[in-house]
């Protein structure tokens, strides 16, 4: 009972903050189901399935709001969702610990990058899309979908700060493409990959579930009602503790 109510907890917070910020769930979710007791490749396989609860949650507050465009988001699920199939078939023959530590590096290079850019993501700008500007948009997005496939946490916040930069959303739009496409579609994806070639702990995944969505609905809330400038600082905040654990391990 102690650990079903730990687990609760601690998925609900991480979630409401990933919902915020858009990503970083695993920073607390994925070390405690390793707590627990959970073996690396089921602990990784499980949180990926709650995540997608995350999404969820975030789906049904942002769908509200009507925020999202379908022909932007199929951009993003094609170019992401093969990534994050090759990175998921690919872990098991990665060491681990050398990409956690550059993930961590470059995690905390992200949250550097948007507190020296004071007005970045606070107002949509206007990118002139050719076919140059966008084919390198979805090579990265191929990049980033890789990573989510095979890594703990973060990689949802390095889809958040491209939508950002390269694509011109402000954050509150970014974060809700985030949140709906990488929450709910990339890491389903990257849950069932795992799981045909593991298991999964089913006995935890209702607790984690409920957490997930609830803290998913409760953070995009929030971020929706806080706007641009709390997202920003939240974002910054949750990038470089992500980084940091990813580095001290």
């Amino acid at each position: 009972m102690i650990d079903t109510i730990t687990l609760f907890i601690i998925s609900f917070i991480a979630n409401l903050f990933s919902a915020f910020a858009g990503g970083g769930a695993g920073l607390l979710q994925l070390p405690l189901l390793i707590f627990l007791g959970l073996p690396f490749s089921v602990a990784l396989a499980t949180h990926k399935l709650a995540s997608v609860a995350l999404g969820i949650g975030a789906t049904t507050r942002h769908f509200r709001e009507g925020a999202l465009n379908w022909r932007f988001s199929l951009l993003i699920l094609a170019s992401g969702l093969p990534g994050v199939i090759i990175g998921a078939l690919i872990i098991v023959h990665v060491p681990e610990r050398p990409a956690e530590l550059a993930l961590g590096l470059l995690t905390i290079g992200l949250g550097v990058y948007s507190v020296l850019q004071k007005e970045l993501g606070q107002s949509v700008r206007a990118i002139q899309q050719n076919f140059q500007h966008q084919l390198i948009g979805v090579l990265v997005l191929f990049f980033i979908g890789a990573l989510n496939g095979s890594l703990t946490s973060g990689t949802g916040l390095f889809v958040t700060l491209w939508l950002v930069r390269w694509f011109g959303l402000d954050y509150k739009q970014a974060v809700a493409y985030t949140l709906v496409l990488v929450g709910l579609f990339w890491n389903g994806t990257g849950a069932f990959t795992l799981g045909l070639q593991g298991p999964i702990r089913w006995d935890w995944v209702p607790v984690l579930l409920v957490a997930s969505a609830l803290g998913g609905y409760a953070g995009a809330h929030f971020a929706i009602m806080k706007g641009n400038k709390w997202i920003k600082r939240v974002y910054e905040v949750v990038t470089l503790l992500v980084g940091v654990k990813l580095i001290i391990g």
